[in-house]
């Protein structure tokens, strides 16, 4: 199978990053490559954000399946433009957020998200509400570090530890979503930190959940629903 992964901000420089990261968690038969937009934010931290991003997202989405991919990761844990992807493409399309928050809800009873940034808050809260889940959610903290500032991955490591802890210990989460994709290659030493200090936390990694949502759906041979997503009507669209 053929996975595309849609890096939804301009440019291509967290493409090999993120391919690469998805490469860990896919199985052997399952081919990942990635593309970049070449229009739109540098980083996605708001809806605003996600709505200048959207029309070049689709192109990407749109473009994967013209390809012959078989599914589409939008690696963005906000999951912009998903649900008017799912509109135009009969391939699976995901983002960061449901494929975690579905694996969390599946292993533990409560579970807190880290994200980067206080700004994400209610935005990451509304797509829980939308998902069903909002009580399943202990606590949303955040790192205080903007997108582009994650490639200090000391600094990221020991403010997600900070707070992962306090999400457990003060919050009563019994697992971790890391709430940004561009966390990567951090969820093996996170839950390496946490268990040196006898806090067995299983860590979700949204990237991992998206690629093996997206294997077993391919696998399965379903997509979603086009009763839920019907493609839209033909008409004139001027831009």
């Amino acid at each position: 199978m053929k996975i595309r992964i849609v890096c939804p901000i301009v440019g291509d420089w967290r493409v090999n990053e993120s391919v690469e990261e998805a490469n860990q968690f896919k199985a052997p038969d399952t081919d990942i490559d990635g593309v970049g937009l070449d229009k739109g934010p540098t980083s996605i931290e708001s809806i605003y954000d996600g709505i200048l991003a959207t029309p070049y997202i689709l192109d990407r989405v749109i473009e994967a399946e013209r390809d012959g991919c078989d599914g589409v990761f939008v690696t963005c844990f906000g999951d912009p433009a998903v649900d008017g992807a799912r509109e135009k493409v009969s391939i699976p399309v995901f983002g960061g957020f449901r494929p975690a928050a579905l694996m969390a809800s599946a292993i533990c009873g409560r579970w807190s998200v880290v994200t980067i940034l206080k700004e994400v808050v209610p935005l990451i809260r509304d797509l829980a509400r939308k998902l069903g889940i909002e009580n399943n959610i202990a606590s949303v903290r955040d790192i205080d570090m903007p997108v582009l500032e994650l490639d200090d991955k000391a600094k990221m490591q020991s403010r997600l530890v900070e707070q992962i802890e306090k999400a457990v210990m003060e919050d009563s989460a019994e697992a971790i979503v890391l709430g940004c994709t561009g966390m990567l290659g951090l969820g093996r030493t996170l839950k390496e930190v946490l268990a040196k200090q006898g806090k067995q936390v299983p860590i979700v990694e949204p990237t991992a959940a998206a690629i093996g949502f997206l294997e077993s759906m391919i696998r399965s041979g379903i997509s979603h629903s086009k009763l839920t997503y019907p493609f839209p009507r033909e008409k004139e669209r001027v831009f």
